[in-house]
């Protein structure tokens, strides 16, 4: 899945969610005005379509972002209560790695995606 290598230590969304994370206005705008904060810190318009929505970790993880900031964007898109099994902020990785993510944990109690279709 992850893979350090691929990380664009260049890439503005990475600089971003270190910001956002630390800042209580940035974090409140991230939920009102994601597209506006994307375009302050000079994100392409690759990185404001993979961030805007419900963001895809596979997707973050191949235009450069790197893998620790990937569960934080999760987190502040998502919010972090309430955290169960059936958390899309948790459930974000079987829906962006779904062979790795059967091989992992398939037909176990965190198998969301099986329970869905079995």
């Amino acid at each position: 899945m992850g893979n350090v290598e691929r990380v664009d230590k260049t890439l503005p969304t990475n600089e971003m969610v270190y910001y956002v994370r630390k800042d209580p206005d940035l974090r409140k705008r991230w939920n009102t005005d994601r597209e506006g904060v994307c375009r302050e810190f000079g994100l392409s318009q690759v990185e404001i379509d993979a961030l805007m929505g419900e963001p895809n970790p596979k997707i973050l993880m191949d235009i450069g972002v790197h893998q620790y900031l990937i569960p934080h964007i999760l987190r502040l898109t998502y919010g972090e209560t309430g955290m169960t099994n059936t958390h899309p902020a948790l459930t974000a990785y079987q829906k962006a790695f779904p062979d790795e993510s059967k091989a992992a944990i398939g037909g176990s109690k965190w198998d969301v995606a099986e329970k869905k279709n079995g």
